[in-house]
């Protein structure tokens, strides 16, 4: 029974290690990054693409309320996997770093930079009683001084570079795609062709209003959010576009706290 008391203080305290040096909380929520849909990011020498799998649960649900692409600034993108509120809050604490930045020291604040304020942000959560770890992982995504950058953040606090990268259910099988089929030499389109195959990988077929795609160009140094349209055209093209008549978004819905 004792030991049993001390399993629970070792699972409910995020401030308590446990004797195999484990912080069981930001486990946890390393497990909620895991149940939300997937995010993809792939870094090419012309650009950074960020592709989303905006699963939709009910077909009375307005698709454009799912977010799970934002602007962070105008030359910078974050996509998430997890909670949707987590989420949220991290993407608002970039925004405000951003301005501070560019308010402080006017100019655009470097990808880099950003990530490390984020993850900073977020590590605090790891060692605060009272709180909990944030439950979601970010793709920052953007261009500094004309070089593409792609960084993943985790619960724990930790940035991490990427040249391709996924995270969310089934990482294992998109990444494993991903590291077969990467190439440096890449374009920008030839960067979105290779996140929509590997989301095809774990997917029957892609509607458009179930993607979300946005590329930030190393020349112009622009996020842009592709449209449904656009979407429509890369993935006919590519033969990945699903039967409108069928079930488009490929598996059952997904928990409405989690993206």
């Amino acid at each position: 029974m004792q030991g049993q008391t001390q399993q629970q203080a070792y699972d409910r305290g995020i401030t308590i290690f446990s004797p195999d040096g484990r912080l069981y909380q930001v486990e946890y929520a390393r497990e909620a990054v895991k149940r939300g849909t997937p995010s993809i990011g792939v870094r090419t020498d012309s650009g950074v693409v960020l592709l989303v799998d905006k699963r939709i649960s009910s077909p009375l649900m307005e698709e454009a309320s799912v977010e799970k692409i934002h602007k962070a600034d105008d030359h910078i993108g974050i996509a998430s996997a997890g909670h949707v509120a987590d989420a949220r809050q991290l993407i608002d604490f970039a925004r405000r770093d951003a301005q501070v930045n560019r308010l402080r020291y006017d100019e655009p604040i470097g990808v880099e930079t950003l990530t490390k304020d984020i993850t900073d942000h977020i590590q605090q959560y790891t060692q605060v009683g009272g709180a909990r770890p944030f439950g979601v992982a970010l793709l920052i995504g953007g261009v500094t001084d004309g070089e593409p950058r792609l960084f993943e953040t985790d619960p724990s606090g930790t940035p991490y570079e990427w040249k391709a990268i996924a995270i969310g259910e089934n990482r294992s099988s998109v990444q494993e795609y991903l590291e077969a089929n990467y190439d440096e030499s890449l374009t920008l389109d030839e960067g979105v062709e290779l996140a929509l195959r590997a989301l095809g990988e774990i997917r029957d077929g892609l509607a458009p209003e179930g993607v979300g795609v946005a590329t930030i160009d190393a020349e112009t140094g622009a996020f842009i959010e592709l449209t449904d349209d656009e979407i429509r055209e890369y993935l006919a093209e590519h033969g990945l576009l699903a039967d409108e008549d069928g079930d488009e978004t490929g598996d059952g819905p997904a928990d409405e706290s989690e993206e």
